[in-house]
């Protein structure tokens, strides 16, 4: 059926402007869709790498259970060099420090407590990293080891746990004879302790330890 005089015009201005902008449509939808490939994509590459990060964390665990070190720390190794980006990477690297300690091996416990405080990705395991990397560094007891667990400390503490970055700089201080300055830190972690419910009370415990042993007050 022929078109009315209104319908060819509407017609005539459609193909006026398809020729006019056809390749700004066109490269728009295409670059939409390399986008929702793209994120596709990804997804699915997360997906794996989550999946055979989780079997390689298996077999970490079942090496700890056989006192494998050796198969451990290799499994810890390849988690980080290959799934860096999952949270079975810095969970392991934990874990794996905790055994180089146990085995003497402080140094080595360092390098994993390192990466876990550089390229963990989750707040709790990034927390947990840097305390524990402090807590070791200040066991070594260098001032090269002071100097570095000094620099973490001075960094803004992460959501949550304030009250363990005030117990570690407490800690840092007692380590170098400043009984005053770490009663005064002990004494301002027990307050945000207080207030952050959500803590084990072995926690406040030891704390509390701490702040008899300078003569602090919890309050």
């Amino acid at each position: 059926m022929p078109l009315d005089l209104e319908e060819q015009e509407q017609l005539d201005q459609f193909k006026a402007f398809w020729q006019k902008y056809r390749n700004l449509i066109t490269g728009v939808a295409t670059v939409a869709l390399f986008a929702y490939a793209a994120y596709s994509g990804y997804e699915w590459w997360r997906n794996s790498q989550a999946l055979e990060a989780s079997k390689l964390y298996e077999t970490m665990v079942t090496a700890i259970a056989k006192g494998d070190k050796e198969q451990t720390l290799r499994a810890a190794d390849d988690l980080q060099k290959d799934f860096a980006r999952t949270p079975y990477a810095p969970m392991s690297s934990l874990i794996a420090a905790r055994i180089a300690s146990d085995a003497g091996d402080s140094a080595k416990a360092l390098d994993y407590l390192r990466w876990a405080a550089k390229n963990a990705s989750n707040d709790a395991y990034l927390a947990l990293a840097k305390m524990r990397l402090v807590s070791q560094l200040i066991e070594q007891g260098t001032e090269k080891d002071f100097a570095e667990a000094d620099q973490i400390l001075q960094s803004k503490p992460i959501v949550g746990f304030e009250a363990l970055w005030l117990e570690r700089r407490g800690d840092w201080y007692l380590a170098q004879k400043k009984n005053e300055q770490a009663k005064t830190s002990y004494q301002d972690a027990w307050k945000k302790l207080d207030q952050a419910k959500e803590f084990p009370e072995e926690a406040r415990r030891l704390l509390k330890v701490k702040l008899d042993a300078v003569g602090g007050v919890a309050q």
